[in-house]
């Protein structure tokens, strides 16, 4: 039995009034709002035999493509919970997700990746054709099916800090009120093209990315990866990044930081902004004011905003006329915001129905981690994970996220990681960037202290051996700092430095 949700209604109802506006754009094929209509009807008609009797749970590892919005909106409407499985994850990490959330289906169009990992636990494979990709269904046999919540629609894997990520189920109206409430926010219409940048597999960028731009009559434009210039987590060709912003006429756009970072760098040497890109949402980690100030000075409208899986990805969002630079913005419509004693933020209004293994979440507030407070005018400011605080020997509380986001800006330091709990003062390990000489390192490091206060202040620094990745675990899949692994291979020579005594 399915229940067509609001999102389909949309697409239903922009497939009546608007037959021939294009909704989903890729490389080599088009989908207007009537054949996306109908490839949606037409999968959930085919599925209606998987969702009869026991439902089953879908992964699903597929590029960025027209057919990853078919597969997902027939999923929702069909009732079947899907595992968006991304392809930055490693295979460890796909049959952890898998055999957690007792996937009996997967559909990819990389088979070769997965035929000889699920070998012992594939029952057939088949394969078809949707919205011009060739496909690869696998049945699989799960030794063991959890418990899942009744309304479970998604099951998210966040990358965390640890190895094996763990999976937090979202129902249809957990997404909905995201989807909706960025659409206001973002003020979409039926005229804007959003460029999918991040993988879909992101909840971010499906619930913002896919689910707002079509529930107001938006192009979605999917790409692969490597068409907008990304290559694996953390490789970025940014000259093909913005010859795409420009080449399909992107209004709006999501980002990361270092996203961000690299396209404004690219720009400021003398390039043309993206004229018609209107709205570029950054998040998933802390941005740098210094870096939004240079944004804006090139006519960038970048918009820093933040969310958590748990809430269904975006909790708040500065957005035009209502934008404080420093800030994440105010709480969206449907969201409360909270604080302990502690400064902790506690979220509430949209919280997930649990992880997998347990029936329901324990609580409707989600207790987040990140310390911050409101402002005056209801602008939520982060100051950094409650975890990751240390306090320095002088008594200081030190939050290493704020430090190492100001060092990460400069052209000289791809990554850097800072350290001092119970120490007169701080080391830092750099990761430079390409072609970066030790003197530029010192100078970029001495221009960051200048604006920092003492107690934070990077007092010696030290070069890493190796950039910080998913490989080495130093990486969780969301570009954030695993500080105990990081600490494990580095804390030898950190503490000789403080055995010398000396600092900057």
């Amino acid at each position: 039995m399915t229940q067509q949700h609001l999102i389909n209604q949309a697409i239903t109802q922009n497939a009546q009034r608007l037959p021939e506006k294009i909704a989903l754009q890729g490389v080599d094929i088009t989908l207007t709002y009537a054949e996306l209509d109908h490839a949606i009807k037409q999968l959930v008609e085919s599925w209606q035999q998987l969702s009869s009797g026991e439902r089953p749970t879908m992964a699903l590892a597929v590029e960025n493509h027209p057919a990853w919005a078919v597969l997902d909106l027939a999923a929702l409407e069909c009732g079947i919970p899907l595992i968006p499985l991304p392809f930055f994850f490693s295979p460890a990490q796909w049959l952890h997700a898998m055999r957690d959330a007792g996937a009996t289906l997967l559909i990819t169009d990389r088979s070769e990746l997965f035929t000889p990992l699920l070998a012992s636990v594939t029952l057939h494979t088949v394969q078809f054709q949707l919205a011009g990709k060739r496909l690869t269904l696998f049945s699989l046999y799960a030794a063991e099916k959890p418990n899942l919540p009744a309304d479970t629609a998604k099951i998210t894997y966040t990358s965390g800090t640890t190895g094996n990520p763990k999976g937090v189920c979202l129902s249809v109206e957990n997404m909905l009120n995201v989807a909706q409430s960025i659409a206001e926010a973002t003020q979409l219409t039926s005229n804007d093209r959003h460029l999918n940048v991040l993988p879909l597999a992101t909840l971010l960028e499906n619930v913002a990315g896919i689910y707002a731009p079509l529930l107001a009559g938006a192009t979605c434009v999917l790409l692969p990866s490597s068409g907008v210039g990304l290559n694996g987590a953390s490789g970025l060709d940014v000259k093909k990044l913005l010859a795409t912003l420009t080449d399909t006429n992107a209004s709006t756009a999501i980002f990361t930081p270092e996203l961000l970072h690299a396209l404004v760098s690219y720009l400021e040497t003398g390039l043309a902004t993206p004229k018609t890109l209107r709205f570029l949402a950054v998040g998933g980690a802390s941005v740098s004011p210094a870096l939004l100030d240079r944004a804006r000075e090139l006519a960038i409208t970048a918009y820093e905003g933040y969310g958590l899986s748990e809430c269904a990805s975006v909790v708040s969002l500065n957005k035009p006329h209502i934008n404080k630079i420093g800030s994440v913005g105010k709480a969206l419509p449907h969201i409360q915001i909270e604080f302990t004693d502690e400064n902790e933020i506690v979220v509430a209004g949209n919280a997930y129905l649990g992880y997998v293994g347990q029936e329901y979440a324990n609580q409707d507030k989600i207790y987040t981690g990140d310390i911050g407070y409101m402002d005056e005018d209801d602008f939520l400011f982060i100051t950094g994970r409650k975890k990751n605080i240390f306090i320095t020997s002088f008594g200081r509380n030190v939050s290493p996220e704020w430090v190492e986001r100001e060092l990460k800006i400069s052209p000289h330091i791809a990554q850097a990681a800072l350290y001092g709990e119970a120490k007169p003062w701080n080391v830092a390990v750099i990761v430079p960037r390409q072609n970066a000489s030790e003197a530029q390192i010192t100078s970029a490091i001495h221009e960051v202290n200048k604006q920092l206060p003492d107690y934070a202040r990077i007092g010696r620094w030290i070069i890493a051996d190796q950039p910080f990745t998913l490989q080495n675990e130093q990486l969780t899949a969301n570009s954030r700092n695993r500080r105990d692994m990081i600490w494990q291979c580095y804390q030898d020579r950190v503490n000789a430095l403080y055995e010398e005594g000396n600092h900057a």
